[in-house]
């Protein structure tokens, strides 16, 4: 048997992917006690390049926020997003006028389509104690028939979400079918929608002194394990360090032997879409001539404007896990 090692990359910000993935970023904060209005104490800004915080070398970020940590109101086109907070909460309010908060496990997964705004908050709810947020953004890419869909937003709860238990590991499907365990739907106009497509999105813990092998896929495929916690590894007799990439083979499958620590892993997989790419900030089409379309249509049109109060939008401070659709209906899971 081959080695099922393509080659290896270390983890950097954000993190390398292959179609029809378009971008990973890991945000791992260990924000401080909340101030009663969902932000870190003002005196702990000081020094910090607000609007624009992300030095590596602190032990949390406040992004593009001001007063709460996030990301406030910002476009999107061509492409979907999946947002996947272990620890903490995300706050999300868009241009359809749709609105949530989830976090401890939950996902969600929004196709941007022909055009939304959103802004995404990591509001700081306890004041007396930490707030550690653990979040990964994933970047899905439409292909060109799908590019000009109606955007839509999607809810997968951590209470549904699929979890598979097996000698010694975890496997969360957040998207694609894991032994026979299928993932929840996801969105409908979505490269993930066509299990032809083997998107998979799996977060996986091992735990220490286990032994794990994932299936195989379909040749064609690309997949890539990120290696994003732990101490060290082996596929074979490579050894392979935390903070680093594994670009696999799919037509084999993978045994990894874990150390003296338990490992979590995201796995990232699917078909590729092979088409053009054109990227300009959060605009994904074929063309430069879409790209530039995307932009001149943007500043016409706001893609609906902003129906919220604020761009750095937060709800209310002891609201639990929520969902407000475009169409006005509504899911409390915390009350």
């Amino acid at each position: 048997m081959n080695n099922p090692v393509l080659h290896t990359f270390p983890l950097g910000f954000p993190w390398h992917t292959q179609d029809p993935f378009l971008f990973c970023v890991y945000h791992l904060d260990h924000f401080p006690k909340g101030n009663g209005e969902m932000g870190p104490d003002p005196e702990l800004l000081r020094g910090r390049n607000i609007g624009n915080d992300f030095d590596p070398t602190q032990k949390w970020r406040m992004y593009h926020g001001n007063t709460i940590p996030g990301f406030p109101y910002h476009p999107h086109r061509g492409f979907e997003t999946i947002t996947v907070v272990n620890k903490g909460y995300c706050d999300h309010s868009d241009s359809l006028g749709a609105a949530g908060r989830f976090g401890e496990g939950d996902v969600q997964w929004m196709t941007a389509g022909r055009g939304v705004q959103h802004s995404e908050m990591f509001p700081l709810l306890h004041d007396d104690t930490d707030n550690p947020m653990e979040l990964f953004q994933i970047w899905l890419n439409l292909p060109k028939a799908s590019k000009f869909v109606d955007p839509h937003f999607k809810m997968l709860w951590h209470e549904d979400i699929p979890v598979v238990k097996e000698n010694g590991a975890q496997i969360k499907v957040i998207a694609g079918d894991y032994k026979g365990t299928p993932a929840l739907s996801p969105a409908p106009d979505s490269w993930a929608a066509n299990p032809e497509n083997e998107v998979a999105v799996w977060n996986i813990l091992v735990e220490a002194d286990t032994q794990f092998t994932l299936p195989k896929a379909s040749i064609g495929t690309n997949r890539t394990l990120y290696f994003y916690e732990g101490s060290e590894i082996f596929i074979g007799d490579r050894k392979v360090n935390s903070k680093f990439g594994i670009a696999l083979d799919p037509t084999q499958e993978v045994t990894l032997k874990v150390g003296e620590e338990k490992a979590h892993f995201l796995m990232l997989q699917g078909k590729p879409i092979g088409e053009p790419v054109a990227k300009y900030g959060p605009f994904v089409m074929n063309t430069q001539e879409e790209i530039q379309q995307a932009m001149e249509e943007y500043q016409l049109t706001q893609f609906g404007g902003w129906p919220w109060p604020y761009p750095d939008n937060v709800h209310d401070k002891d609201r639990g896990r929520f969902a407000l659709y475009p169409d006005g209906s509504l899911v409390e899971k915390d009350s």
